[in-house]
């Protein structure tokens, strides 16, 4: 898919597949450092709103500097608010208060759903092409993802509920995929629209605690207060390459960030949060990295 109109591809810009990967790693990363705050004390949702603020002001600071005019105007507060809702506050929402109950690893493995749900509705929508090899690999990506979700499900004690939540992010964030693009304001650039969607995402995510009596300033201790700024500077890297990927590559394209954080937030959430590798696991990396490689090869 072409970029977004009224809007010229940087030439300098980084190879779509490096921006790929680098978004998607940090996406997968960000899971893990919720799960690493989750098991030092900090209520997730609070853990979120002020990591979300100090992405979103860090996001702020860097489009100012590069001389980007942050004025609000109806279509950029209307574009920020939907796109703040599907994409960011109500899928990190159920992500980060599923956390404690059925791990960071889980969680990131839900990051692997998305690229079928995008797909699919891209395709509904008349957004992209039906094609042989597209369809095929999005099956092997679907693959995939059901066994990374078998292997959580079968070793699971409990906690339906909350699998169920942590399931239902993924339809927010394919849904928040295709609005991005279909809704681009026009002549507004990646570094513009980040920092409008975090903050504004950042807004609702404060309303829901109040709403919920959910307390905002509860900090276990002074010695786990470091995690905030390091969530927040993953989430600031995170969006500054989101919307330029999303640029470059259109929503189905995005999309596949989840595949690459499912892997890296699970390999991480084994490596520094001790939770288990199942062996299904070696069978379902293949089977993403293969549906990649055919999605992104695709007709468009």
């Amino acid at each position: 898919m072409n970029a977004p109109a009224g809007i010229a591809t940087p030439h300098a810009a980084p190879p779509a597949y490096l921006l790929l990967l680098s978004t998607g790693a940090l996406l997968g990363l960000t899971t893990v450092v919720a799960g690493l705050a989750s098991g030092l004390g900090w209520p997730p949702i609070a853990f979120l709103f002020w990591s979300a603020l100090g992405g979103g002001l860090i996001l702020a600071m860097l489009a100012a500097v590069a001389g980007e005019r942050l004025t609000p105007s109806p279509a950029l507060l209307r574009y920020g608010l939907q796109a703040g809702l599907l994409s960011f506050a109500l899928p990190n929402i159920l992500s980060f208060a599923a956390i404690p109950h059925v791990g960071a690893g889980f969680v990131a493995l839900c990051l692997a759903f998305p690229p079928l749900l995008t797909y699919g509705l891209a395709l509904a929508l008349g957004m992209d092409r039906l094609s042989v090899q597209g369809l095929a690999g999005m099956a092997l990506g679907l693959g995939g993802a059901l066994l990374f979700a078998v292997s959580r499900l079968t070793g699971a004690d409990g906690g339906g509920l909350w699998t169920g939540l942590a399931l239902a992010a993924p339809l927010s964030v394919a849904a928040g995929n295709i609005y991005r693009s279909a809704a681009w304001p026009d002549h507004a650039s990646p570094r513009l629209l980040a920092p409008i969607m975090v903050l504004t995402a950042t807004a609702l995510i404060g309303a829901y605690a109040v709403a919920s009596g959910i307390p905002l300033l509860a900090v276990p201790s002074a010695s786990t207060a470091g995690l905030l700024p390091m969530q927040a500077a993953i989430i600031a890297a995170t969006y500054a390459l989101f919307f330029v990927l999303q640029k470059r590559s259109g929503p189905v394209g995005l999309s596949q960030i989840g595949w690459i954080g499912a892997i890296t937030g699970k390999g991480l959430a084994v490596a520094l949060l001790g939770e288990r590798f199942p062996p299904i696991l070696a069978l379902a990396i293949p089977l993403i990295l293969a549906g990649i490689v055919l999605v992104s090869r695709r007709p468009r």
